[in-house]
């Protein structure tokens, strides 16, 4: 009962992010129930129907991601001094979060169902009552265990993930070097500022203070390994979709593609800007800081090199879903219609959970330098320079991002020369 009104009394805001897990889950299931129709309306095409379902696994990735995002943000399920005298340790806090999950991806797969029978004409009452008849196989029974199992799909799926990222640690283990949080070394540090001055630290608290904490701290973590690889990853996507440009169809967006080298160049192209944005991050922080920063700057620079990869991740996720979406509107100059009922559901539902999985990891960035923040206010920093500061990691950021995802698409919409 008491893990229950942990989560049932959180905050309106985390309310709304399950609320958004539940709205893509809903999507989702319903284009994995629309992959099902379809196969039971042309069982002739087998083919094409397989192709339509692996074409799901892009919004069932981006759902997976953003449950995953959501749960470790939730701060009902966060360890607490106290819980573990009443039974709620690290593995049943893990256990709720889980279920959190799991019962907001069933709720959306409910509702995804519902509205897939009422456009199927099984359920009436309602203002779209057997709209999609036609594409849904209406004159066709469903069938129920396929029905149930592709909706059990993502929320076995979101939870499995949620419970792998969130399992307890082994408090035991060595900590790695150069490994330990942000907000820890800060601590750390403005422990010993706070001291009396020495040689090696001088601190006046009237006259430099905060500045000199940042003088004085310690480099950040080392940079975020996979960038060589995301980079090998982003050069094969680009190749095979180049190839498959050389004789794709005109209506490539309308499901089913004819043709599994357009998916498996989009997924290379994705999975390389996701493992090489974290090391762009990165270099993103390094710059900064180059000659001579300020207090600003560096600032700036420290924390963007800190959280590279809690940024940088869902920006690589961000600045593929935006190229691909770029790279399809230049190849192939279709009229709105040519998208299909199916593929705009699709592309709401990925581009929508790549912006909510984006703002969730800055709340989640934003919460792990809450201590930090304090500490830096507490020594006299002015709350402008903070704004600055975030201002010129978003500034940044921009700048090498925006470019790189319009070149990614200008190389994906390039036709081959003969």
């Amino acid at each position: 009962m008491l893990a229950l009104r942990l989560t049932r009394a959180a905050r309106p805001a985390v309310q709304l992010r399950r609320l958004l897990v539940a709205a893509a889950s809903a999507g989702t299931g319903f284009l994995l129930l629309g992959s099902l129709g379809y196969a039971m309306g042309h069982p002739q095409t087998s083919g094409a129907a397989a192709l339509r379902l692996a074409w799901c696994v892009v919004p069932l990735a981006a759902t997976v991601y953003l449950a995953l995002a959501v749960a470790r943000t939730d701060p009902g399920t966060r360890p607490r001094p106290g819980l573990s005298a009443v039974g709620l340790g690290p593995g049943r806090l893990m256990a709720v979060s889980a279920l959190t999950t799991l019962l907001a991806c069933t709720l959306g797969s409910a509702v995804a169902l519902l509205f897939f029978l009422h456009l199927r004409g099984d359920l009436s009452g309602l203002p779209l009552d057997g709209k999609g008849a036609q594409f849904l196989a209406a004159d066709r029974p469903l069938p129920v265990p396929a029905t149930l199992t592709l909706l059990a799909v993502l929320p076995l799926a979101a939870s499995g993930a949620v419970a792998l990222s969130l399992r307890p640690r082994d408090p035991r283990r060595p900590a790695v070097k150069g490994t330990a949080s942000f907000g820890a070394r800060w601590h750390a540090i403005l422990h010993k500022t706070e001291a009396p001055a020495s040689a090696e630290a001088p601190v006046e608290a009237e006259a430099e203070g905060w500045s000199d904490v940042l003088t004085v701290a310690p480099a950040p973590r080392e940079a975020p390994a996979g960038f060589p690889w995301g980079v090998a990853a982003l050069a094969a996507g680009l190749a095979v979709q180049a190839y498959a440009n050389r004789a794709a169809p005109a209506s490539v967006l309308a499901l089913p593609v004819e043709g599994s080298a357009v998916l498996g160049g989009w997924l290379l192209t994705a999975l390389g800007l996701v493992l090489a944005a974290p090391g762009l991050t990165y270099l993103c922080g390094k710059v900064l800081q180059s000659a001579q920063p300020g207090a600003l700057r560096l600032l700036a620079g420290r924390v963007l090199m800190s959280e590279a990869t809690r940024i940088g991740r869902p920006l690589g996720v961000v600045c593929a879903v935006t190229s691909a979406a770029l790279a399809t509107t230049a190849m192939y100059d279709q009229p709105a219609a040519a998208f299909g009922p199916l593929s705009t559901v699709a592309t709401l539902v990925v581009g929508g959970c790549a912006l909510a999985t984006l703002l969730t990891a800055a709340i989640e960035t934003r919460q792990s330098r809450a201590g930090t923040t304090a500490a830096l206010l507490r020594l006299g920093a002015p709350a402008t320079m903070l704004r600055g500061s975030a201002a010129l990691r978003g500034a940044a950021l921009i700048a090498l991002f925006v470019p790189l995802t319009l070149l990614v698409a200008y190389l994906s919409a390039l036709p081959p020369t003969k």
